[in-house]
């Protein structure tokens, strides 16, 4: 099993001068103490005008700044939006990444998934998939030592040589964010690694593991010319401390980070409020305040306790053969040296034990051999976007209007 450490860089209100700033270095500093520490890879997502919930629309640049930074994590992007970026752009900058870093890049891609996001961009939801699709046909071709062209229904390309060229060959790993159960099936069927951005149980990962490597194995149809990459990594809340009941007090922000999914989620389109006309901090208390028992409820999920209660978690999702476990420490208002200790005491700790895991690499052999088949698991009962464990709250009003 393989750790990860996830970033949307959130930032809550109220703002003041210099937040951001502390933000992306702190963000920087975490990234230099998990690379020494051993994890194994680094994700940052692109998002755009996400108020509070993310402040980082830029990955490549942060990517750029933290290769200088480490020597041996995995930098992905977590993921490059397809819908609101040129292909030759995307290629141009998976390729610098890859050479700033040595041949550290993961390639994630995704789609967006909100009108306040695309928009802007001149896309919308109806079409999303089908620019997405159109985008990972025209940037393959573009990795190769040749010039390449492309014409299709959203982007008319002319005949040019993308340059720089990615260190690693044919191209860095390839990922697809998955928000639920059918993309996960649909990033399987395309042959791209998983990026599970959902918080779910051991059950529910084991059928989710299951749909991914049946439609990889069974009904591969690639969108382009590329390289497979069979993975499935989710993500999950993370504070490590010494107990549990400290473990929960460090890691309030798990539980905005829910509160704002649900409450944004439930708008139509997963439209956000105009421009500072909602507090979603301010939002986040009034629903703490009233809703006690839920929130004492959410942060006993997820990888939230202490070093003995966070093994006992993970041995269930070994035993789901999850790929990698992605941790969300940066959430809400956690502080900056409590994901620092938390980093340094699970990976002191709990990380070795499940790093060299000799059974897993023989199961995923076998699987992609064939020599495992895996059973079709009805997966009717884990089709909840957020996962059973998410908390509950009321509709987003104010994106509606």
């Amino acid at each position: 099993m393989k750790f990860g450490i996830f970033y949307e860089l959130q930032l809550p209100r109220p703002w003041v001068a210099g937040d951001e700033l502390s933000l992306y270095q702190n963000a920087l500093s975490q990234m230099e103490l998990a690379d020494r520490l051993g994890y194994d890879h680094a994700w940052v997502v692109e998002h755009h005008f996400l108020e509070e919930y993310s402040h980082s629309p830029s990955p490549e640049s942060f990517l750029a700044a933290a290769s200088q930074r480490t020597k041996n994590i995995r930098l992905g992007h977590g993921i490059l939006q397809l819908t609101t970026n040129h292909p030759a752009r995307v290629a141009e900058r998976v390729a610098v990444l890859d050479l700033l870093s040595n041949g550290r890049c993961e390639f994630g891609m995704g789609e967006s998934a909100s009108i306040t996001e695309l928009t802007p961009f001149g896309r919308d939801m109806e079409t999303k998939k089908e620019v997405f699709e159109e985008a990972v046909a025209a940037i393959f071709p573009m990795f190769r030592d040749a010039g390449s062209e492309h014409h299709g229904k959203y982007f008319d390309i002319p005949l040019r040589n993308v340059v720089p060229k990615p260190v690693q060959k044919p191209h860095p790993p390839l990922w697809m964010a998955c928000s639920q159960l059918p993309t996960i099936e649909r990033a399987g069927r395309h042959g791209f690694g998983a990026l599970g951005f959902q918080f779910v149980s051991a059950d529910a990962a084991h059928a989710w593991v299951h749909a991914y490597y049946n439609a990889m194995t069974k009904r591969l149809h690639k969108l382009a010319d590329y390289q497979i990459n069979p993975n499935m990594a989710l993500v999950s809340f993370f504070m490590c401390a010494k107990t549990d009941e400290e473990a929960r007090a460090r890691a309030d922000g798990a539980t905005f980070f829910q509160f704002a999914l649900r409450f944004y989620g439930a708008a139509q389109n997963r439209q956000r409020p105009a421009p500072y006309t909602v507090n979603m901090w301010d939002e986040y208390n009034k629903w703490k305040r009233d809703n006690p028992e839920a929130q004492e409820a959410a942060l006993r999920g997820g990888l939230i306790g202490s070093p003995e209660t966070i093994r006992r978690k993970l041995k269930r999702f070994q035993g789901s053969h999850i790929d990698q476990v992605i941790l969300l420490n940066q959430a809400g208002k956690n502080s900056h040296e409590h994901i620092c200790e938390s980093l340094e005491l699970f990976g002191r700790e709990v990380m070795p034990e499940f790093q060299n895991d000799p059974a897993q690499a023989a199961w995923k052999q076998g699987v992609m051999s064939g020599e495992i088949q895996l059973e079709e698991i009805d997966t009717e009962a884990f089709t909840d976007r957020y996962g059973k464990l998410a908390i509950n709250v009321a509709p987003a009003k104010a994106a509606a209007e």
